[in-house]
Formats: structure tokens, C-alpha cells, sequence
């Protein structure tokens, strides 16, 4: 449990990081498998809109153009709002530099569970749905939280990178090396990585069966324990910023001076 009050945080150990990244990697395969049943497309595999853009300009169809235009293009806003909202709490000095993106994702995710079906009917003009939007940006700012935590090393919601890497690793493992090689010319499988692209593999089919089973059963509400998870993850040190940064208090305050000064 201890750890878990120091998975969002700025100063966490390795193994704190992996911890964060299998957690996020079940939280994006429950939103991408749940989000696949609402609009029928997975909203974190940029590689597939990207091919759409050029499958659509070859093809002359503008909609399905627009669409995988938009889903990039709120992905990428995800990514870069995810690096923004970082830098700005290491430059503040803050603990939860890595917490606030994931209370955002959370605030995104609650009024979509609690609406539902409503989102789906409000147009936009990329020829999607809000939701396809929504659910894009949420998952580059996810994607870069867990990038930018782990150094590049952990991507949580797509798994084309780590089953890659898994592989290599397995091609290490399974290599015969010649009798009398010297042990710095050695093929040795990384097993540290291994055991992390197994977890986050594991964990985002495990996160995936959740969802769509959540969504099934449930509906649209399934998401709201997810945001519920980035909530447990990130208010710890969030709160403990609250309590030592006079920067981050006086901030919190400035919306609540702004109301009273327009009360009559």
C-alpha cells in the first residue's frame, strides 16, 4: 500500500515505475477494449489512423480523412498537454508532476461515464463523435505520463513496442552462443525487461477483458472505477504538494477569491 501512495510521485524508485506502468497498461486496455464496443475503433492505435490517412486520400473519402485526422491530431494534444502539465510541476518543484495528468484523465473520463450515450451524438467537425476525441486525447496524455515517467522505457497503451521488445529479448534467451566466447561478447537476454513486457502485456489483455466485460454488463458507467484508479494513484502526492507548496495553495485559492469578488 505504501507503495502505492508514491506511484504518481516525482521521486519514485524503479521499481515504483514498473509498478505505475502496469497499472496504467491495465487502465488503457480496459478504456481501449471498453472503448471499442462504444465507437467501434480502437482509440489508442495511432499507426491504424495513420494508414487511414492514406488509405482515405488514395481513396478520395473525405469522412473517414477527417476522422483519422481528428483521432491523431486529439492524441497528439493528449501527449503535449502530458508534457506541458510536467514540466510545469518539476519547474514548481512539485512531487505530483506526474499525478496532475492523471487527475485530469480522470476529470475527462467521469463526466463521459456519467453522461454515456449523450456524448456520442455531439458532432464535431473532424466527422467523428466526441467520444472517438475524447477518448484519443486521453490516451496520448496517458501514453506520454508513462513515457516521460520511465524515460521512454514504458508505454502503456499500445503494446507494438513491447511485444517487440518482448520478442527480441525471447530471441536472446533462446540464442546459442559458441563454447569459449568471452563473456562481454555474449548474447544474454535482458531478463529484468522481459519480466516488464510480459507484465505490461499481461496486464493490458487483463485490463482489456475487464472492460469489455465492464461496458457489456455495466455500460458506460464501467469507466467511472477507472477514473476512480487514477484518482487513488494520483491524489496522494497531489495532496501532499498542497500541503508544503504555497504556490500550488495559492493557485487552488484563485478560482474560489474569483467567485467571491463577483458576488454582490
Amino acid at each position: 500500500m505504501r507503495r502505492l501512495l508514491h506511484i504518481a510521485d516525482r521521486h519514485r524508485t524503479p521499481s515504483t515505475t514498473r509498478l505505475m506502468g502496469y497499472l496504467l497498461a491495465f487502465h488503457a486496455g480496459a478504456i481501449n477494449a471498453g472503448g471499442v464496443l462504444v465507437v467501434h475503433m480502437y482509440t489508442s492505435h495511432m499507426t491504424g489512423f495513420a494508414s487511414q490517412v492514406a488509405d482515405s486520400l488514395v481513396l478520395g473519402r473525405g469522412t473517414l480523412l477527417l476522422g483519422a485526422l481528428g483521432a491523431i491530431l486529439s492524441f497528439l494534444a493528449g501527449a503535449a498537454s502530458t508534457a506541458v502539465i510536467v514540466h510545469w510541476g518539476r519547474q514548481h518543484r512539485l512531487r505530483s508532476a506526474y499525478a496532475l495528468p492523471l487527475i485530469l484523465e480522470a476529470g475527462l473520463l467521469l463526466p463521459f461515464g456519467l453522461m454515456g450515450a449523450i456524448t456520442l451524438t455531439w458532432s464535431t467537425p473532424f466527422a467523428v463523435p466526441l467520444t472517438v476525441l475524447l477518448l484519443s486525447f486521453i490516451m496520448g496524455l496517458q501514453n506520454a505520463v508513462g513515457s516521460q515517467a520511465s524515460g521512454g522505457r514504458i508505454r502503456t497503451t499500445h503494446m507494438t513496442g513491447n511485444v517487440t521488445d518482448l520478442g527480441i529479448e525471447l530471441g536472446r534467451l533462446l540464442y546459442r552462443n559458441r563454447s569459449g566466447l568471452p563473456s562481454d561478447e555474449r548474447v544474454q537476454a535482458n531478463r529484468s525487461r522481459m519480466r516488464l513486457y510480459a507484465g505490461l502485456l499481461g496486464m493490458f489483455v487483463a485490463g482489456g477483458l475487464f472492460g469489455a466485460a465492464g461496458f457489456k454488463h455495466v455500460g458506460f458507467l464501467w469507466v467511472v472505477p477507472m477514473a476512480a484508479l487514477l484518482l487513488t494513484l494520483a491524489l496522494p502526492p497531489l495532496l501532499r504538494d498542497v500541503r508544503r507548496s504555497h504556490h500550488l495553495q495559492a493557485l487552488l485559492r484563485r478560482p474560489w477569491e474569483r467567485l467571491r469578488a463577483q458576488r454582490p
